[in-house]
């Protein structure tokens, strides 16, 4: 019988994360200095970054990578998704929180726990925050080669232990990534959430206007088409994932996704009923005023969960 369970966060980031006092602009550009140039005081007075800038968002990046990470090197595309850093690395502590939950309310650490990022990207961040946090043994998935070859350099250049693989079906999300020999503790993934181009450029437009700089067609987190959109948005993309992994679903602790819309927590629901899922966990996080969440399922029981986490 399915067990379904819900947490909410408070208006603050994950205890454990880095960034819960925000952003140590004195301390970055020491690691950084290339962020000096983009820093300016915001309208309250704050010393900031004009986040409007799609150079100075990277710049900032390439700051937390290095100081709280150990990155020495990173750089994408202007083109490519440039994720906040923050929100990306509490996704990963709430995930670590739920491997706790079958471990004794002990977080695991180490390269044993092995995790899957569907879509890293180019800009790799869950991969490369994940190992620096928690030593967990990553891989990362992408449909599309730039991406995969970009990531690729970024993990030769630092010297990390992180496999990268090409998705050469792009209507598969495990097929093809999974091989009979693999098992993770947790799949996770940000996915593509619009249905079409024209509603990304609406969303993107309501950015532009939320950081009070009229309109434009530019995005400043960037993002390639297969980041931001595909037919039938975040619901069509994730029941995809849930169909394929009652597939793999003895290989998996946790499969997991974040869903950026509310509204699509109820399609979502019915379809993870109808898999058979052991498990079904809602989580809610918060950074400030913004809400986000993910979902995790399990077909297996805890019994066997708390068992694969003792090898």
């Amino acid at each position: 019988m399915t067990r379904s369970f819900r947490k909410t966060a408070k208006s603050k980031l994950h205890p454990r994360n880095q960034h819960t006092d925000g952003y140590d602009f004195k301390r970055l550009i020491k690691h950084s200095p290339e962020l000096a140039d983009f820093i300016a005081s915001n309208p309250a007075g704050h010393t900031s970054i004009d986040f409007s800038d799609a150079h100075a968002v990277r710049a900032l990046n390439r700051a937390l990578l290095h100081t709280h990470y150990n990155i020495k090197f990173w750089d994408i595309p202007e083109n490519y998704l440039c994720p906040p850093i923050p929100g990306r690395v509490d996704y990963l502590h709430y995930l670590a929180d739920l491997l706790a939950l079958d471990n004794n309310n002990q977080v695991p650490h180490g390269r044993a726990i092995k995790v899957l990022d569907i879509g890293t990207g180019a800009n790799l961040v869950y991969p490369l925050t994940g190992q620096s946090e928690y030593g967990w043994s990553f891989t990362g998935s992408d449909i599309d080669p730039v991406a995969v070859t970009l990531a690729q350099q970024i993990v030769k250049f630092n010297q990390l232990k992180i496999a990268i693989k090409l998705q050469k079906n792009s209507s598969d999300i495990f097929r093809g990534i999974i091989t009979a020999k693999d098992s993770f503790h947790l799949t996770l993934c940000n996915p593509p959430f619009h249905t079409s181009n024209e509603e990304a450029q609406q969303g993107t437009q309501r950015k532009w206007k939320n950081l009070g700089k009229g309109s434009s067609s530019t995005l400043n987190f960037g993002g390639q088409n297969s980041e931001l959109w595909c037919p039938g948005g975040e619901v069509k993309f994730i029941t995809t994932m849930i169909a394929q992994s009652t597939m793999f679903a003895d290989q998996c602790l946790w499969f997991s996704s974040l869903v950026s819309k509310k509204e699509s927590l109820k399609p979502l629901y019915a379809v993870l009923k109808k898999s058979g899922v052991e498990e079904l966990r809602t989580i809610d996080m918060a950074q400030g005023q913004k809400v986000s969440r993910f979902i995790a399922w399990t077909f297996i029981d805890q019994a066997g969960r708390r068992a694969a986490l003792k090898n």
